[in-house]
């Protein structure tokens, strides 16, 4: 099939494997990673797909100016940049990859939780500026815990594939059902809240799961218990998990994800540091990392193969 007559715009930068792939399938693409998205906008009537990771929001008035737009594909897991809805009502399909960073993710996840039960980064500063603490820096083995995964869809099964080996019950919870498989075993949410050791987070950002890690929703937890989330800040308030970790409800906490974040993930926020903020940044008991759990060299190149195939096979029906 002939793709020329199938213009791209491409407003952020990828793996040179996307671009080079799509314009050897035949496809024309075409660049703009400075533009404003009301520049971006003045012109998008002239191009039947875009690519994007999340330098601005699709919303409404970009898309009734994107009169002959086809698809959005943006190259990353989640799509709460485009207002999705409204895309449907005018037939463009979205795109977007979760398979080509589950792995990165799940890895991710995997090593905050050691990091945390082995006070890694607590006990390197420690000997960095020389104090030689061992009782203090006393770790727990995962061997016999249960670990509660919210979120069943790509990510979640990758961090559960991780823990084989383990010997650990791993609990998932989904608002879908029978998502569950060899790895874990899907129960309701009052059951994991019940039983788990740890709260792993791999959610998708939707109005639902907005805020859903609050100080309610930490309380029904029988059991002190460890969090990591690698899926979106937006859905912990911030302020509650600050007040469980001073409580001793949440035991530790791996954060590859804040509230505080731009929509854009590429910056943090401007003017003084929330209070939430400040504590975590002092916490022995609280790894942070930049947005990076699903940010690999390898991840880098999956995403936009995943992208390209996903082009070309939407072309190719």
């Amino acid at each position: 099939m002939n793709f020329s007559n199938i213009k791209i715009l491409h407003i952020d930068s990828n793996h040179p494997l996307l671009w080079e792939q799509l314009e050897q399938a035949g496809f024309s693409n075409e660049a703009d990673f400075t533009s404003s998205k009301q520049e971006v906008e003045t012109k998008i009537e002239n191009y039947h797909g875009i690519v994007i990771r999340s330098r601005f929001k699709i919303d409404k008035t970009f898309l009734d100016k994107a009169t002959n737009l086809q698809f959005i594909a943006r190259v990353g897991a989640g799509l709460e940049s485009i207002d999705c809805d409204y895309a449907s009502t005018k037939g463009i399909h979205l795109i977007a990859a979760p398979e080509g960073n589950a792995n990165a993710v799940g890895e991710h996840a995997l090593g905050m939780l050691l990091s945390l039960f082995n006070n890694l980064n607590k006990a390197t500063n420690e000997v960095k500026s020389g104090q030689w603490k061992r009782e203090a820096n006393r770790g727990h083995e995962l061997e016999g815990k249960t670990i509660g995964i919210i979120g069943y869809g790509n990510m979640g099964k990758s961090f559960a594939k991780k823990l084989r080996g383990f010997d650990v019950t791993v609990l998932c919870h989904d608002i879908l059902p029978n998502m569950g498989d060899a790895n874990a075993t899907q129960v309701s949410l009052s059951e994991l809240q019940e039983k788990a050791d740890v709260l792993s987070l791999h959610t998708p950002w939707t109005p639902e799961t907005d805020k859903m890690i609050n100080s309610n929703f930490i309380k029904n937890f029988k059991k002190p218990f460890w969090f990591i989330n690698t899926a979106r800040g937006n859905s912990v308030v911030t302020d509650d998990l600050v007040t469980a970790l001073q409580s001793g409800k949440i035991l530790g906490a791996g954060l590859d994800v804040l509230e505080y974040e731009k929509l854009s993930f590429e910056t943090l926020f401007e003017g003084e540091k929330p209070a939430a903020f400040e504590y975590l940044l002092h916490a022995e008991n609280v790894i942070l990392t930049p947005h990076i759990a699903g940010w690999t060299f390898e991840s880098h190149e999956k995403l936009a193969q995943t992208i390209v195939d996903k082009i070309i096979t939407l072309y190719s029906k």
